[in-house]
């Protein structure tokens, strides 16, 4: 299976770093139909086709994913897009 691994840096203090990931989460959810929840410090997603992680740390993000046979042709596309969205949450990467 395809994987996405992106590592994003950010300046923001944990609680908000983590209500950041909340606003992300809630667009995927309206957006795609992603289900979701926290475990510890990561939020957890999945629906047909992909299921993932994002992690809060306290310097960076880290998003995860593993992509099924139909969405992993748009791997570079959806990579595309994952570092846009962090980069507008979150600032550009330096």
């Amino acid at each position: 299976m395809p994987r996405i691994d992106i590592r994003h840096p950010h300046r923001l203090p944990p609680a908000e770093a983590r209500a950041t990931v909340d606003r992300i989460a809630s667009r995927m959810q309206e957006k795609f139909g992603l289900a979701g929840r926290w475990e510890g410090d990561a939020f957890g997603f999945a629906r047909q086709g992909v299921k993932g992680t994002i992690a809060v740390g306290a310097d960076e993000v880290r998003v995860s994913a593993e992509l099924g046979m139909l969405l992993g042709p748009l791997r570079g596309t959806i990579e595309q897009e994952i570092r846009r969205k962090l980069d507008e949450y979150f600032g550009p990467a330096a």
